[in-house]
């Protein structure tokens, strides 16, 4: 005799495999996490005091 499945375990199960796989999908398509981003933000913004202090003012 088999044993019995819990029909609402293997819907949920299925439904976050689905998430994950639309996460990864997400992530190959985006591609960078806010961590880089964030960082990229800020050198940028150094970047810009940086040049900000060796302009002359006319």
């Amino acid at each position: 005799m088999a044993n019995p499945v819990n029909l609402n375990r293997a819907r949920k199960a299925k439904a976050r495999a689905d998430a994950a796989a639309k996460a990864d999908e997400n992530v190959v398509r985006h591609g960078r996490t806010k961590a880089q981003k964030t960082l990229d933000k800020a050198r940028a913004q150094k970047q810009r005091q940086m040049l900000d202090q060796h302009k002359s003012e006319p």
